[in-house]
């Protein structure tokens, strides 16, 4: 039986993960990263508010005291986090994109891509409590 503040942890993140879902969510790659950017060119801080699991997470593994699968979530949504501010510095900063960068940013995405996050992340909140 899965305990009651387990369940709290997954409903907590699970929220903040459509959330972050729902203002990131276009139908390309590119059309994702442009919708980022306006927050990031705003403020790195406002782009880094928007990202509420990245703050669970970090609270999440101290939590845990730093249980290898909560570090695996922060490390996880740390990389995340980085590549999306990589790929918007290279293409609306730097103007760089290679002919194979612009192909996979034009690309449609499936519609249920964004909430992967739903299926990846609560199996490593419910190991890190195990």
């Amino acid at each position: 039986m899965i305990d009651d503040t387990v369940l709290s942890y997954i409903f907590i993140f699970v929220l903040l993960e459509i959330y972050e879902a729902q203002w990131q969510k276009a139908t390309t790659l590119i059309g994702m990263l442009a919708r980022m950017f306006e927050f990031y060119k705003k403020s790195i801080f406002i782009f880094l508010v928007k990202h509420p699991t990245f703050y669970f997470a970090i609270w999440f593994m101290m939590l845990s005291d730093y249980n290898i699968y909560a570090v695996s979530l922060f490390a996880i949504k740390t990389l995340d986090i980085v590549t999306k501010i990589v790929l918007m510095k290279r293409v609306f900063i730097d103007k760089d994109i290679s002919p194979e960068l612009s192909l996979t940013l034009l690309t449609p995405l499936n519609k249920y891509l964004p909430y992967i996050g739903l299926i990846a992340y609560p199996p490593l909140i419910f190991l890190a409590m195990g």
